[in-house]
């Protein structure tokens, strides 16, 4: 999942459709979600070492981190909404509902898996389904999102699901059942996908991008029309 995440970034760096040239608010954002990528895949390794006291006394900062993420990360979907610069393949409405809903599911998933931490099959489950969340950036640089557009946002839940479905299998043929924690896991993430389904279709949805977008360039821009390509 970290290499999936680094290769959409990098593949897009390479190609030239991304630069460094970025307000700070942006950067403070990379920092920090690439920063939990390294957190996640520090501690993947530390528990499959057997370095278990540095597993813990590492895992403290998770919590903080997170927080910071959810920050940041709501802060970024509101200058982009609000400018009117959303990513084309996006309607407005459905990326400003959809950003800050994955960042909570991932928050909930991590935040149960700290909480379940002594209990270690639910624990690292938990975290995986969390990371998977965090997937859809990574995947939308790989995928082809402009073919996959009105679909493109689900596309990448869907393909994000094989990770947490592939431990699920991985279970089932060690064991010959599946735990528990991939069906919460899982059914969170379909919980929050239809959650933001519902929202970007509803009333409240139209309420929430008038509000936010109110006395910008952003309010100008159909909450529901996909915004033209570059050079549209």
């Amino acid at each position: 999942m970290v290499v999936v995440v680094i290769a959409g970034f990098s593949v897009q760096l390479a190609a030239g459709r991304s630069s460094f040239d970025a307000p700070p608010l942006v950067h403070a954002h990379a920092l920090v979600f690439m920063g939990w990528l390294a957190l996640y895949g520090a501690q993947a390794a530390t528990a499959a070492t057997g370095r278990r006291d540095w597993h813990r006394r590492v895992g403290w900062i998770a919590p903080w981190w997170m927080v910071a993420m959810v920050v940041l990360g709501c802060l970024v979907t509101l200058a982009l909404v609000r400018r009117g610069g959303v990513p084309f393949f996006f309607t407005p409405l459905q990326f400003l509902i959809f950003d800050p809903v994955s960042l909570l599911t991932f928050a909930g998933l991590t935040g149960a898996a700290i909480v379940w931490r002594r209990q270690t099959d639910w624990h690292r489950r938990l975290h995986l389904c969390g990371m998977a969340v965090l997937l859809g950036p990574g995947l939308g640089r790989l995928l082809p999102m402009p073919l996959l557009a009105p679909y493109a946002w689900e596309a990448t839940v869907a393909v994000s699901l094989l990770f947490p479905l592939a431990g699920a299998v991985a279970d089932l043929r060690r064991t010959g059942k599946v735990h528990p924690a991939w069906h919460w896991g899982v059914g969170t993430i379909l919980a929050a996908t239809l959650l933001t389904e519902l929202l970007t279709y509803s009333p409240a949805g139209t309420a929430i991008y008038a509000a936010v977008t109110a006395g910008s360039p952003g309010a100008a821009v159909a909450p529901l029309a996909f915004p033209p390509p570059p050079g549209g």
